[in-house]
């Protein structure tokens, strides 16, 4: 199978994986530039409505291939374990959307019953404080070896770069040392998420941190932002230009993309979403290696760290359990090493 380009690669980070550090790390960006977005719409086309009607094979294949992956439908799940009360998993999308807001059937009276909520960093519920405790290292976010974007790029490619990062407001040279999956991670907002956070909205997550605090229950992180930033940082930094370049040169079709995403989301329907991935980026190839790399640190080894740390509470019943939807299904899945660990877990919905 065809792996999906860098730039799908990174959507799957900032949507599913990192995406609540990608949200807190490009909030200055989008504050100095949404007010050049003038659509409130996310617009696009839903590539599963296009590909029923003009690719029914490319469907059926993506079909074929979430119905083999375990725990692959649902985002909200039961978490039991005899003794103690039951306990929620909710899988989330970090953006804005009113609708993913909202979330499934039952996860907001699961939620003000739980006394512990957990989320994937509790750092999150600060944003200054976050912000402050990763630009005291500057090589998380910064090219600290003396180099910056301009000595990966050929000519050609420092003059897309020059003229995509422009369109949306930013200079090159003022933005030449940051670390380029900053830059990749903002490129791919489109504009209906560039107003809503200039408006004030905030992603699921943090929504869910904020208001445990506010009503006094114990919210317990299972990461730190600074290990987030570090499992991205362990990838090639050309493999973030790529991720860069190949964004830029989407266009329109992060709309889709977004779109489709976030419908397989609301349906419950997770395993597809990275086959779909797949598909959208065929045409442009992705190396396998590469793939192979960025699921192993994004996704498979926090998923182990997750499970682990999230036990302990989950051993004491009375949790509201948040993470990004795409850390559940598959055998190396937070849900499936869950239960290796003893818990019963089922759909909530």
């Amino acid at each position: 199978m065809t792996a999906p380009g860098d730039a799908l690669l990174l959507w799957l980070a900032r949507l599913f994986a990192l995406g609540p550090l990608l949200v807190l790390l490009t909030l200055v960006f989008v504050l100095a530039v949404a007010g050049r977005s003038q659509a409130a719409d996310c617009g696009g086309q839903d590539l599963i409505d296009l590909w029923r009607r003009t690719a029914p094979e490319r469907l059926a294949r993506i079909e074929a291939e979430a119905a083999d992956v375990p725990n692959a439908q649902g985002t909200f799940w039961r978490v039991e374990k005899p003794g103690v009360a039951p306990s929620y998993l909710l899988g989330t999308m970090h953006v804005s959307d009113p609708r993913v807001l909202a979330m499934p059937k039952g996860a907001a009276e699961a939620f003000t019953r739980a006394g512990t909520v957990i989320v994937e960093s509790d750092e999150i519920a600060d944003d200054r404080k976050a912000a402050a405790s990763l630009m005291s290292r500057p090589d998380l976010t910064m090219l600290t070896d003396g180099k910056t974007i301009n000595d990966y790029l050929d000519e050609d490619q420092r003059e897309k770069l020059k003229t995509g990062l422009a369109a949306r407001g930013l200079s090159l040279d003022l933005v030449a040392r940051m670390r380029p999956w900053m830059l990749a991670s903002f490129v791919a907002l489109p504009p209906c998420e560039l107003q809503r956070k200039a408006a004030g909205d905030t992603f699921l997550d943090k929504q869910l941190a904020d208001r445990a605090l506010k009503e006094g229950k114990h919210l317990k992180g299972l990461e730190t932002l600074a290990e987030q930033v570090e499992a991205m940082n362990s990838l090639p930094v050309e493999f973030h230009l790529s991720a860069l370049l190949e964004t830029l040169a989407m266009g329109d079709q992060v709309q889709d993309v977004m779109r489709t995403t976030t419908g397989l989301y609301l349906a419950g329907s997770i395993g597809m979403i990275l086959p779909m991935m797949e598909a959208a980026g065929a045409e442009g190839g992705g190396e396998k290696g590469v793939s192979a790399d960025f699921e192993k640190r994004i996704i498979l080894d926090r998923n182990r760290v997750m499970a682990t740390r999230a036990a302990p509470a989950l051993d004491q019943g009375g949790v509201f359990m948040a993470v990004g939807a795409l850390h559940l299904p598959g055998e190396a899945g937070v849900i499936a090493l869950l239960r290796e660990k003893g818990f019963r877990i089922s759909p909530a919905n």
